[in-house]
Protein backbone atom coordinates (compact mmCIF):
# COMPACT_ATOMS: atom_id res chain seq x y z
CA UNK A 1 0.00 0.00 0.00
CA UNK A 2 1.37 3.07 -1.14
CA UNK A 3 0.55 6.82 0.01
CA UNK A 4 -2.54 7.06 -2.54
CA UNK A 5 -3.02 3.55 -3.43
CA UNK A 6 -3.46 0.40 -2.15
CA UNK A 7 -2.41 -2.96 -4.07
CA UNK A 8 -5.67 -5.44 -3.36
CA UNK A 9 -8.68 -3.79 -1.38
CA UNK A 10 -11.28 -5.88 -0.47
CA UNK A 11 -14.51 -4.40 -0.25
CA UNK A 12 -16.93 -6.94 1.02
CA UNK A 13 -20.61 -5.85 0.72
CA UNK A 14 -20.09 -4.79 -2.71
CA UNK A 15 -23.74 -5.33 -4.08
CA UNK A 16 -25.50 -3.64 -1.44
CA UNK A 17 -26.52 0.20 -1.73
CA UNK A 18 -23.26 1.83 -0.43
CA UNK A 19 -21.30 -1.25 -1.38
CA UNK A 20 -22.35 -0.35 -5.32
CA UNK A 21 -21.21 3.28 -4.53
CA UNK A 22 -17.81 2.64 -3.23
CA UNK A 23 -17.33 0.01 -5.93
CA UNK A 24 -17.14 2.81 -8.32
CA UNK A 25 -16.06 5.74 -6.29
CA UNK A 26 -13.00 3.77 -4.70
CA UNK A 27 -11.29 2.31 -7.90
CA UNK A 28 -8.75 5.42 -8.07
CA UNK A 29 -6.82 4.06 -4.80
CA UNK A 30 -6.31 0.76 -5.47
CA UNK A 31 -4.85 -1.03 -8.12
CA UNK A 32 -7.16 -4.46 -7.38
CA UNK A 33 -10.58 -3.97 -5.94
CA UNK A 34 -11.82 -7.71 -4.80
CA UNK A 35 -15.51 -7.61 -4.81
CA UNK A 36 -17.59 -9.75 -2.40
CA UNK A 37 -21.43 -10.86 -1.14
CA UNK A 38 -23.63 -13.39 -0.66
CA UNK A 39 -25.95 -11.46 -2.80
CA UNK A 40 -25.15 -11.38 -6.78
CA UNK A 41 -22.90 -8.87 -7.86
CA UNK A 42 -22.46 -7.41 -11.45
CA UNK A 43 -19.44 -9.12 -13.29
CA UNK A 44 -16.15 -8.08 -12.67
CA UNK A 45 -14.86 -4.79 -14.62
CA UNK A 46 -11.05 -3.68 -15.20
CA UNK A 47 -8.75 -4.45 -12.16
CA UNK A 48 -11.94 -5.80 -10.58
CA UNK A 49 -12.09 -9.32 -9.06
CA UNK A 50 -15.48 -10.65 -7.61
CA UNK A 51 -15.69 -13.45 -5.11
CA UNK A 52 -19.06 -13.92 -4.24
CA UNK A 53 -18.61 -15.16 -0.01
CA UNK A 54 -20.98 -16.13 3.07
CA UNK A 55 -19.23 -14.00 6.08
CA UNK A 56 -20.49 -17.21 8.36
CA UNK A 57 -18.77 -19.51 6.51
CA UNK A 58 -15.02 -18.91 7.92
CA UNK A 59 -13.07 -21.16 5.34
CA UNK A 60 -14.62 -18.98 2.88
CA UNK A 61 -13.84 -15.44 4.29
CA UNK A 62 -10.15 -16.81 5.35
CA UNK A 63 -9.59 -17.56 1.11
CA UNK A 64 -11.38 -14.29 0.38
CA UNK A 65 -8.88 -12.43 2.39
CA UNK A 66 -6.18 -14.09 1.10
CA UNK A 67 -3.72 -11.74 -0.79
CA UNK A 68 -5.49 -8.30 0.59
CA UNK A 69 -3.47 -5.26 1.76
CA UNK A 70 -6.21 -3.54 3.42
CA UNK A 71 -10.28 -4.40 3.71
CA UNK A 72 -13.57 -2.06 3.82
CA UNK A 73 -15.91 -4.26 5.49
CA UNK A 74 -19.45 -2.94 4.88
CA UNK A 75 -20.70 -6.73 4.21
CA UNK A 76 -23.26 -7.93 6.76
CA UNK A 77 -27.22 -7.26 7.94
CA UNK A 78 -27.69 -3.26 7.74
CA UNK A 79 -31.58 -3.44 8.94
CA UNK A 80 -32.99 -4.23 12.29
CA UNK A 81 -33.96 -8.14 11.85
CA UNK A 82 -33.98 -11.05 14.58
CA UNK A 83 -31.06 -11.74 16.36
CA UNK A 84 -30.34 -15.15 14.79
CA UNK A 85 -30.57 -13.55 11.05
CA UNK A 86 -27.51 -10.80 13.01
CA UNK A 87 -25.53 -13.40 14.58
CA UNK A 88 -24.69 -15.59 11.73
CA UNK A 89 -23.95 -12.27 9.14
CA UNK A 90 -22.86 -9.48 11.80
CA UNK A 91 -21.24 -11.01 14.37
CA UNK A 92 -19.73 -14.46 13.09
CA UNK A 93 -19.04 -12.77 9.99
CA UNK A 94 -16.82 -9.95 11.78
CA UNK A 95 -15.16 -12.38 13.77
CA UNK A 96 -14.00 -14.31 10.81
CA UNK A 97 -12.84 -11.21 9.32
CA UNK A 98 -10.71 -10.34 11.77
CA UNK A 99 -9.33 -13.63 12.29
CA UNK A 100 -8.76 -14.01 8.54
CA UNK A 101 -7.02 -10.66 8.66
CA UNK A 102 -4.73 -11.86 11.85
CA UNK A 103 -3.26 -14.54 9.64
CA UNK A 104 -2.55 -13.05 6.34
CA UNK A 105 -1.03 -10.08 8.20
CA UNK A 106 -3.89 -7.57 6.36
CA UNK A 107 -3.08 -4.40 9.15
CA UNK A 108 -5.67 -2.14 7.98
CA UNK A 109 -9.49 -2.11 7.84
CA UNK A 110 -11.85 0.24 8.00
CA UNK A 111 -15.32 -1.00 9.40
CA UNK A 112 -18.75 -0.01 8.70
CA UNK A 113 -20.38 0.57 12.18
CA UNK A 114 -23.04 3.03 12.50
CA UNK A 115 -25.00 5.59 14.70
CA UNK A 116 -27.44 2.64 16.02
CA UNK A 117 -24.46 1.81 18.11
CA UNK A 118 -25.62 5.16 19.96
CA UNK A 119 -29.18 5.09 18.88
CA UNK A 120 -30.37 5.23 22.36
CA UNK A 121 -29.35 9.46 23.34
CA UNK A 122 -32.14 11.21 23.08
CA UNK A 123 -31.82 13.47 19.46
CA UNK A 124 -29.98 17.21 19.80
CA UNK A 125 -27.60 15.84 22.53
CA UNK A 126 -24.40 16.28 20.87
CA UNK A 127 -22.03 12.90 21.40
CA UNK A 128 -18.57 12.85 21.52
CA UNK A 129 -16.52 9.15 19.81
CA UNK A 130 -16.20 8.17 23.85
CA UNK A 131 -19.55 8.53 25.31
CA UNK A 132 -21.32 5.91 26.12
CA UNK A 133 -22.46 2.82 23.88
CA UNK A 134 -26.46 2.92 23.75
CA UNK A 135 -27.64 0.50 21.13
CA UNK A 136 -30.95 0.61 19.73
CA UNK A 137 -31.49 -2.94 18.70
CA UNK A 138 -29.82 -6.32 17.78
CA UNK A 139 -28.19 -4.37 14.62
CA UNK A 140 -26.87 -1.82 17.13
CA UNK A 141 -25.50 -4.56 19.61
CA UNK A 142 -23.76 -6.54 16.07
CA UNK A 143 -21.49 -3.21 15.34
CA UNK A 144 -21.22 -2.36 19.08
CA UNK A 145 -19.79 -6.13 19.31
CA UNK A 146 -17.28 -4.93 16.00
CA UNK A 147 -15.85 -1.98 17.54
CA UNK A 148 -14.92 -4.04 20.80
CA UNK A 149 -13.69 -6.88 18.49
CA UNK A 150 -11.56 -4.24 16.39
CA UNK A 151 -10.40 -2.61 19.35
CA UNK A 152 -8.84 -6.48 20.83
CA UNK A 153 -7.47 -7.04 17.42
CA UNK A 154 -5.30 -3.75 17.53
CA UNK A 155 -4.41 -4.22 21.20
CA UNK A 156 -3.23 -7.68 20.38
CA UNK A 157 -2.20 -7.53 17.27
CA UNK A 158 -1.75 -4.26 15.99
CA UNK A 159 -4.13 -4.61 13.05
CA UNK A 160 -5.35 -1.11 12.65
CA UNK A 161 -8.88 -0.12 11.97
CA UNK A 162 -11.48 3.23 11.74
CA UNK A 163 -14.98 2.16 12.78
CA UNK A 164 -17.31 4.62 10.57
CA UNK A 165 -20.31 5.38 13.04
CA UNK A 166 -22.20 5.79 9.42
CA UNK A 167 -25.26 8.13 9.85
CA UNK A 168 -27.69 8.28 7.10
CA UNK A 169 -25.69 7.45 3.22
CA UNK A 170 -28.01 8.16 1.09
CA UNK A 171 -28.67 10.44 -2.31
CA UNK A 172 -30.48 13.04 -0.01
CA UNK A 173 -32.14 13.24 3.59
CA UNK A 174 -35.53 11.76 3.54
CA UNK A 175 -36.65 13.43 6.72
CA UNK A 176 -36.24 15.91 9.63
CA UNK A 177 -34.00 13.31 11.36
CA UNK A 178 -31.71 12.89 8.24
CA UNK A 179 -31.46 16.19 7.95
CA UNK A 180 -28.95 15.74 11.32
CA UNK A 181 -27.18 12.26 10.05
CA UNK A 182 -27.11 12.78 6.22
CA UNK A 183 -23.76 11.66 4.28
CA UNK A 184 -23.77 12.47 1.06
CA UNK A 185 -22.05 10.00 -1.50
CA UNK A 186 -19.56 12.10 -1.64
CA UNK A 187 -18.14 12.42 1.55
CA UNK A 188 -18.64 8.49 1.90
CA UNK A 189 -16.02 8.06 -0.13
CA UNK A 190 -13.56 10.68 1.18
CA UNK A 191 -14.30 9.77 4.77
CA UNK A 192 -12.78 6.02 3.68
CA UNK A 193 -10.13 7.14 1.81
CA UNK A 194 -8.98 9.13 4.95
CA UNK A 195 -9.38 5.90 6.88
CA UNK A 196 -7.45 3.78 3.95
CA UNK A 197 -4.21 6.82 3.80
CA UNK A 198 -4.38 8.43 7.36
CA UNK A 199 -0.64 7.95 8.44
CA UNK A 200 -1.54 6.82 11.77
CA UNK A 201 -5.05 4.88 12.61
CA UNK A 202 -4.65 3.14 15.44
CA UNK A 203 -8.37 1.83 16.67
CA UNK A 204 -10.68 5.31 15.79
CA UNK A 205 -14.27 5.80 16.16
CA UNK A 206 -15.57 8.22 13.63
CA UNK A 207 -19.11 9.76 12.76
CA UNK A 208 -19.72 9.69 9.13
CA UNK A 209 -22.18 12.92 8.88
CA UNK A 210 -21.82 15.40 5.88
CA UNK A 211 -21.30 19.16 7.16
CA UNK A 212 -24.80 19.46 8.25
CA UNK A 213 -26.54 22.65 10.41
CA UNK A 214 -27.55 20.54 13.17
CA UNK A 215 -24.70 18.58 14.73
CA UNK A 216 -25.55 15.24 17.67
CA UNK A 217 -21.97 13.93 17.02
CA UNK A 218 -18.42 15.55 17.50
CA UNK A 219 -15.70 14.49 15.71
CA UNK A 220 -12.60 16.23 17.11
CA UNK A 221 -11.54 12.79 18.53
CA UNK A 222 -10.57 11.83 15.04
CA UNK A 223 -8.84 15.03 13.81
CA UNK A 224 -6.66 12.82 12.50
CA UNK A 225 -7.81 11.25 10.10
CA UNK A 226 -8.03 14.41 8.16
CA UNK A 227 -12.06 13.98 7.04
CA UNK A 228 -13.61 17.32 6.05
CA UNK A 229 -17.15 16.98 4.52
CA UNK A 230 -18.15 19.05 1.50
CA UNK A 231 -21.29 18.66 1.33
CA UNK A 232 -24.66 19.73 3.24
CA UNK A 233 -28.08 19.15 3.91
CA UNK A 234 -29.32 22.56 3.99
CA UNK A 235 -29.76 22.40 0.07
CA UNK A 236 -32.83 19.81 0.90
CA UNK A 237 -34.22 21.86 3.60
CA UNK A 238 -37.01 23.26 2.10
CA UNK A 239 -38.14 19.73 0.79
CA UNK A 240 -38.13 17.87 4.10
CA UNK A 241 -39.62 20.89 5.78
CA UNK A 242 -42.82 20.37 3.60
CA UNK A 243 -43.48 17.12 5.49
CA UNK A 244 -46.33 17.08 8.06
CA UNK A 245 -44.36 17.46 11.97
CA UNK A 246 -43.53 14.19 13.44
CA UNK A 247 -45.79 13.48 16.72
CA UNK A 248 -43.10 14.39 19.52
CA UNK A 249 -44.57 11.65 21.46
CA UNK A 250 -43.55 8.88 18.83
CA UNK A 251 -40.36 7.24 20.15
CA UNK A 252 -38.67 7.56 16.76
CA UNK A 253 -38.58 11.60 17.18
CA UNK A 254 -37.18 11.55 20.93
CA UNK A 255 -34.20 9.13 20.46
CA UNK A 256 -30.94 9.47 17.67
CA UNK A 257 -31.64 5.50 16.43
CA UNK A 258 -34.87 6.77 14.77
CA UNK A 259 -37.57 4.14 13.72
CA UNK A 260 -34.81 1.40 14.61
CA UNK A 261 -35.58 2.04 18.66
CA UNK A 262 -39.21 0.39 17.72
CA UNK A 263 -38.37 -2.23 15.65
CA UNK A 264 -39.11 -5.69 16.75
CA UNK A 265 -39.46 -7.89 18.93
CA UNK A 266 -39.04 -10.37 16.17
CA UNK A 267 -40.05 -13.58 18.40
CA UNK A 268 -42.70 -16.21 17.20
CA UNK A 269 -44.54 -17.66 20.28
CA UNK A 270 -45.68 -21.17 20.08
CA UNK A 271 -48.93 -21.96 19.09
CA UNK A 272 -50.78 -23.73 22.50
Amino acid sequence: MTQNRVNRLLLTGAAGGLGKVLRDSLKPFAHQLRLSDVAPMASAGENEEVLPCDLADKAAVDALVRGCDAIVHLGGISVERPFEEILEANIKGVFHLYEAARRHGVQRVVFASSNHVVGFHKQGELLDTDCPRRPDGYYGLSKSYGEDLSRFYFDRYGIQTACLRIGSSFPEPKDRRMMVTWLSFRDLTELVRCCLFAPTLGHTIVYGASANRDKWWDNAGAAHLGFQPQDTSEVFRAKVEAQPLPDPADLATQYQGGGFVKAGPFETLPQP
